[in-house]
């Protein structure tokens, strides 16, 4: 039930924050500049620059994680290597 409850925590979260997007870069182009709808938006120039800063850290926590897992996997192999190296001169 508490998955069940987390997963519609999530789906109604990004529901939201792709609306709030989508109404920030493709409705309030046309809105006149002086209208008071415009003071609950950002600037338009962070509509790039959000989804780049965001993309650019989740390329370096991927390529983070696939570094650490490559380099703990080559220590197992060097040290099992080892380990049968010393077992054939025994």
């Amino acid at each position: 039930m508490l998955g069940t409850l987390v997963g519609l925590a999530m789906l109604v979260a990004a529901c939201a924050v792709f609306i709030y997007y989508s109404l920030w870069t493709l409705v309030m182009p046309f809105v006149d500049s002086d209208h008071p709808l415009h003071t609950l938006f950002p600037p338009r120039v962070w509509a790039i620059r959000i989804p780049v800063i965001l993309i650019l850290l989740g390329s370096a926590v991927v390529g983070s994680f696939l570094s650490v897992v490559m380099i703990r996997s080559s220590r197992k192999k060097a040290a099992k290597a080892k380990a049968a190296a010393s077992k054939k001169k025994a």
